[in-house]
C-alpha cells in the first residue's frame, strides 16, 4: 500500500488514539508529513518480510517535551543527516524505516522522514502505542541491543551513544536533552528486516488508518471493529492525586447516565476504574476521545465539561507476558493495581 496526502488525516487521528493520551500532539507533525508527501510523493508501506532478512532498518522517533515538539518542527535536511550518520555508525545504508512509536506524533514523523528519504516505511513499530520511556518497547523485550543510538537536532548536531542497555540509554538521553533544547530526533535499537518481522508489533500503520477512519465522523454507537467503548459522558472533575498521577472523573451521559468512572493518568492514561474496580488497565490502550469529532484528547488538554467517550484498544500480545507486564504494566508506573482488569460492568 501507499500512504498519500488523502490518507494522512485518518492516519494521524489513529496515531493520536494509539497514543493513549501521550506521545505528543499530531497537529504539527501531520502538517509536516503532508508537506513531505506533496514534495516527494506517497510513502510505500511494506511488510518486513518483503525485504532481504539482513536489510538494514533505521528506527525513527523523537524524544523530549511534547510542548517543545509542537514548537520546533525541524528542517528538511534532518532526515538526510540522520540517515548519513546511521550509515556511518552501522556501516551499511538503511533501506527502510521503522517507527519507534506509532502512538502520538512519532507516527507522522516516520512518514515525513520516509517521504524525504524516498525509503519505504515498514508496517510495524516497536511499541504498538505510546510510552514515556525509550526502553518500554518490544525490541527491549526481545533482547535486542539499544545501541549504538544516534541523536540529532535540526542544526545537524549529532551524538552517538554506545555500549548502553535500554534503561541506561533512557537515562543518558534524558540527561542530555537540555543541551538539545528539550527535543531530539533519535534512531536507536538498530535492527534488520528479519528482526522487525520476528519481534516488532505488526500492522501498526494499517491499524492507525483503520482506527482513524472509524472515528472520522465522531465516535460511532458501536466502535467494536477497532475499539471497545467503555463509557460516554462528560468530564466532571480533574484532581491531582500524587506526583505524577492525576485523576479524571467521568460522569456517564445518555445510556450511561448514573455511572461514574475514574481515569488515572500520568503522561498517558493508565487505568479506568468503576466502583473501585479496574475495568481497563495499561498495557491496553486507553483513549479519551471527543464524542462529536472523534479526535483523541491528550492528557494536558482535558478540562471540565468536555463531552468524551472512553475507548479501550487491545495491546500487542507480547505485552501480556510476564516480562511485558514488568516493563510497562501498572506497577511500572507506581500504581497499586492488578496486572489485568475485570472486563465489563
Amino acid at each position: 500500500m501507499e500512504l498519500d496526502a488523502g490518507l494522512l488525516p485518518d492516519f494521524a487521528r489513529g496515531c493520536a488514539v494509539l497514543g493513549s493520551g501521550g506521545g505528543g500532539a499530531t497537529s504539527v507533525t501531520l502538517a509536516g508529513a503532508r508537506q513531505a508527501i506533496l514534495e516527494h510523493g506517497p510513502v510505500r508501506v511494506l511488510h518486513a518480510r518483503e525485504l532481504p532478512p539482513d536489510a538494514t532498518v533505521m528506527t525513527v522517533g523523537t524524544v523530549g517535551s511534547s510542548p517543545v515538539m509542537g514548537e520546533r518542527i525541524g528542517g528538511v535536511a534532518d532526515a538526510c543527516r540522520m540517515r548519513d550518520r546511521v550509515e556511518q555508525v552501522r556501516g551499511r545504508p538503511p533501506v527502510a524505516l521503522l517507527s519507534s512509536e506509532i502512538g502520538g506524533s512519532n507516527g507522522c514523523v516516520a512518514v515525513t522522514w520516509a517521504a524525504r528519504l524516498g525509503l519505504p516505511l515498514l508496517d510495524a513499530d516497536s511499541m504498538g502505542r505510546a510510552f514515556p520511556r525509550m526502553d518500554q518497547n518490544v525490541l527491549e523485550l526481545a533482547g535486542i541491543r539499544a545501541t549504538p543510538a544516534v541523536l540529532a537536532d535540526e542544526r545537524g548536531r549529532t551524538v552517538v551513544v554506545d555500549h548502553a542497555d535500554g534503561p541506561w540509554l533512557e537515562r543518558v538521553v534524558r540527561a542530555g536533552l537540555d543541551a538539545f533544547g528539550g527535543q531530539a530526533a533519535c534512531s536507536d535499537y538498530p535492527v534488520t528486516a528479519e528482526q522487525v518481522a520476528r519481534h516488532a508489533v505488526p500492522g501498526s500503520i494499517r491499524r492507525a488508518l483503520a482506527v482513524g477512519s472509524a472515528l472520522a465522523a465522531g465516535v460511532p454507537e458501536d466502535p467494536s471493529p477497532v475499539a471497545r467503548r467503555v463509557v460516554t459522558g462528560k468530564i466532571a472533575a480533574i484532581e491531582w492525586v500524587s506526583d505524577p498521577t492525576t485523576g479524571i472523573l467521568v460522569e456517564g451521559l445518555g445510556p450511561d447516565a448514573g455511572r461514574l468512572l475514574r481515569v488515572e493518568a500520568q503522561s498517558e492514561y493508565l487505568a479506568v476504574l468503576e466502583n473501585g474496580r479496574p475495568v481497563v488497565l495499561t498495557l491496553d490502550i486507553i483513549a479519551l476521545v471527543e464524542t462529536r469529532t472523534g479526535e483523541a484528547l491528550p492528557v494536558e488538554v482535558l478540562r471540565y465539561g468536555l463531552r468524551i467517550s472512553i475507548l479501550a484498544l487491545d495491546c500487542a500480545p507480547i505485552w501480556r507476558t510476564e516480562a511485558g507486564l514488568r516493563l510497562a504494566g501498572p506497577a511500572a508506573f507506581g500504581l497499586d493495581l492488578p496486572d489485568r482488569a475485570e472486563v465489563g460492568r
